[in-house]
C-alpha cells in the first residue's frame, strides 16, 4: 500500500472529509464534552490498558512466533485515529468526545507506545533495542484532524445555511470515501492476504471485535448516554495502523511486525461499519417499538 498516488492524496481526501465532520459542531459541543470526564476516562482507560492486557492475552494464547507478537502489541499500543472520528460520524456518535479523545490519547501515546513496544521486544525477542515515538506522525494527525475541523466548525459559524446543505452530501462521500479505501487496501495487497491472515488473521479478528466490543459495552454498563458509547466504540476499537506500520517498517525495520497493523486494516473497516450499522438497527428497532406503545 505505498502508492505514491495514494499517499500523497490520502491526507488530502481525509482532510476534506474531516471538514465535512466539522460542519456538524460548534463550539458548545466541546464545552458539552466537559460535563462527561467518565466517558473520556472510561475510553482512556480500555485503550491504555484493557486493550494492550487483551492483545498480551491473544498473544499468548495462541503462541504467536515473537515478531508477529511485537506487532500485536504495538497495534493495540497505537493511539486511534480520523477514521475512528469519521465512522463515528457516520453512525451519529459524539465525534466532539471521539475529537477530544483522539487528541488526549495521541498525547498519551507519545509516551506510553515507546514503553509498551520495548517491553514487548525484551518479553519476546529479548532483544534491547529502544524505539521513541516518531513525533512527525503524530503531528501529521493533528494536522489532518484538527486544522479542518475547525474549518469546518467556522464555514458551519459564518454559514450555516451552507452547512445545512453539505451535511448530508458529506456523509455520503464520507462512507464512499473509506469502502474506496478498504477495497484500494485489498486490491494492493491482494498477492499476499492469504499469507497474512494464515499467520495472524484469528489473532485480529479476535482483538478487533474484542476492541469494538469491549468499547461499548463497558460505557454502557457505566451508564454512559448512547452517543458518547459509541464515540467510545469507535474511538476504541479503530486504531491508528498508519502509526503502526510507520515504526515497524521505518523504525523497527521489519516487515513482520507491520503484518499484523496491515491485517487489522482490513478487519476494522469490516466489523465497525457492521457495528455500526448494528447499532443503527438497535436503535431504529427501539424507536419502532416506542412508537407502537405510543399508540396503544
Amino acid at each position: 500500500m505505498d502508492s505514491g498516488i495514494f499517499v500523497f492524496f490520502l491526507p488530502v481526501i481525509l482532510a476534506f472529509m474531516m471538514m465535512g465532520l466539522g460542519l456538524e459542531l460548534t463550539v458548545k459541543d466541546f464545552l458539552r464534552v466537559g460535563r462527561y470526564p467518565k466517558a473520556i476516562f472510561i475510553a482512556l482507560f480500555c485503550q491504555l490498558i484493557v486493550l494492550v492486557g487483551i492483545a498480551f492475552f491473544i498473544c499468548t494464547v495462541l503462541q504467536l512466533e515473537p515478531l508477529l507478537s511485537v506487532g500485536v502489541m504495538l497495534l493495540a499500543a497505537s493511539p486511534g485515529g480520523p477514521t475512528a472520528n469519521l465512522v463515528s460520524y457516520i453512525f451519529k456518535g459524539d465525534v466532539a468526545l471521539n475529537l477530544t479523545l483522539t487528541a488526549l490519547n495521541s498525547l498519551i501515546t507519545t509516551f506510553t507506545l515507546p514503553f509498551i513496544v520495548n517491553l514487548s521486544l525484551l518479553y519476546f525477542l529479548s532483544a534491547d533495542t529502544t524505539i521513541g515515538m516518531p513525533v512527525a506522525k503524530i503531528a501529521q494527525v493533528f494536522l489532518i484532524v484538527f486544522i479542518p475541523v475547525c474549518l469546518g466548525m467556522l464555514i458551519r459559524h459564518h454559514f450555516p445555511k451552507i452547512a445545512r446543505q453539505w451535511n448530508k452530501p458529506m456523509r455520503m462521500l464520507s462512507i464512499l470515501f473509506l469502502t474506496s479505501i478498504f477495497i484500494y487496501a485489498l486490491f494492493q495487497e491482494r498477492s499476499n492476504v492469504i499469507l497474512y491472515f494464515i499467520d495472524v488473521g484469528i489473532a485480529m479478528g479476535l482483538f478487533c471485535f474484542s476492541s469494538l466490543f469491549i468499547g461499548y459495552l463497558i460505557p454502557h454498563l457505566a451508564g454512559i448516554p448512547e452517543r458518547q458509547a459509541r464515540a467510545c466504540t469507535f474511538e476504541i476499537g479503530i486504531h491508528n495502523t498508519a502509526v503502526s506500520l510507520t515504526i515497524a517498517l521505518s523504525v523497527l525495520s521489519n516487515t513482520t511486525i507491520a503484518i499484523p497493523a496491515g491485517v487489522y486494516s482490513i478487519y476494522m473497516y469490516i466489523f465497525a461499519i457492521g457495528f455500526g450499522l448494528f447499532l443503527t438497527r438497535k436503535e431504529n428497532g427501539s424507536l419502532a417499538i416506542s412508537q407502537t406503545k405510543q399508540a396503544k
